[in-house]
């Protein structure tokens, strides 16, 4: 048996994520818990639906959640970290609320937050945060005993998440055409966000022109772009695109969409293209419809071909990437010195949001943060 990973302060983790509808008649009350306030019409989302009912209105986040969970308790169990995982989402069961009222009522009082969103941003980090507020007032209404939760940091640039996308470009480009394979370029995609939204991302000092959310993909893509071309000899061209936009037309977004780069690298003359959707962990809808269903579909009518490349998912390197963010954490947290582990030049991220940190549509509460009110 492996010797014990020391955890403590922690006694639980919680994987927290977005959620997603697993039959048609969860489809249209999916879609309102994600819009709830914004008054969107019921005949709207069903129409917004219709991307889920090509799949028999089943996403597949949760399934693949589930996976991750499977390969999270593998992981520790096979090197010796007692740590019981715990998973919620914001928008379907099982909800975030039951699961942290479950965690309480389990005793557990330390706990630390995996949010399967590896970037600083918004709808990334702090409205999670939110969502965890949220949750712990309803509790603290119910008269339960908070516990303190803490969030694990960014981990886009952690070799256990790096390493996995590096070699599913890699293989993506080995399943081109061997005449188109070496001129291919590297599409890197991520979800669109509102452009003011970008610019605040990450702490205050890091605003600015695509603030946080944009440098830190540029840093994955570089990151990606480079171990490709040293493993393979070839130096691939490639661009961070982006994908997914859902917001008013009148509002600027986050561009190129990846359907208008293909179009432009057709006609710039380019052979083949990868599509790499590094800001997804793994291939929910938004990858499936948006990129395996309406990108590849215009790659086809351009005649161009294209390899979609995989997440990151349930890889047991990402497994042990969360294992050694848990126990950097929690040595962190017993005043050890800490040397995190992270690739490129920018760096581990910060541990606890500062005040300022992706701030708010408007102003609530958000848990985990230096600005917590549930410190």
């Amino acid at each position: 048996m492996p010797d014990a990973l020391d955890v403590t302060p922690y006694d639980a983790l919680l994987l927290l994520s977005f959620g997603g509808p697993e039959g048609p008649d969860d489809v249209v009350p999916f879609l309102e818990n994600v819009t709830r306030g914004r008054g969107i019409p019921k005949e709207r989302l069903k129409e917004v639906g219709q991307h889920y009912f090509l799949f028999g209105g089943v996403s597949p986040i949760n399934e693949q959640n589930r996976a991750l969970l499977d390969a999270l308790r593998k992981d520790f169990a096979g090197h010796g970290l007692d740590l019981p995982v715990y998973w919620g989402n914001r928008n379907w069961a099982p909800y975030l609320t039951e699961t942290l009222r479950d965690m309480v009522r389990d005793g557990r009082r330390r706990i630390l937050v995996l949010a399967t969103s590896a970037y600083a941003s918004y709808s990334g980090c702090r409205q999670y945060r939110e969502n965890l507020a949220d949750a712990l007032a309803t509790l603290e209404g119910e008269g339960l005993e908070l516990p303190r939760i803490d969030k694990l940091r960014h981990y886009f640039n952690h070799p256990g998440f790096v390493e996995p996308m590096i070699d599913g470009v890699i293989e993506a480009l080995v399943d081109l055409p061997e005449d188109v394979r070496s001129g291919a370029h590297l599409a890197f995609t991520t979800h669109s966000i509102p452009t003011s939204a970008a610019d605040t991302s990450g702490p205050v000092p890091e605003h600015g022109d695509g603030g946080a959310y944009v440098r830190q993909h540029l840093e994955v893509a570089r990151l990606i772009a480079d171990a490709v071309r040293e493993r393979t000899g070839v130096d691939h061209p490639w661009q961070l695109v982006y994908q997914s936009r859902s917001g008013a037309p009148h509002i600027p977004w986050l561009e190129p969409d990846i359907c208008d780069h293909l179009e432009e690298r057709h006609a710039a003359g380019v052979p083949a293209v990868v599509m790499a959707p590094i800001g997804f962990v793994s291939d929910h809808m938004e990858v499936l419809y948006d990129l395996d269903t309406e990108a590849t579909a215009k790659a086809a009518e351009l005649g161009l071909p294209v390899r979609r490349s995989a997440t990151v998912g349930a890889d047991p390197r990402f497994a042990a990437a969360i294992r050694d963010l848990i126990t950097e954490r929690a040595a962190a947290e017993r005043g050890q010195r800490v040397t995190p582990c992270a690739l490129g030049a920018l760096g581990a991220s910060h541990d606890v949001c500062p005040v300022g940190c992706c701030p708010a549509r408007t102003a609530r509460p958000a848990a985990a943060g230096a600005d917590s009110p549930y410190a």
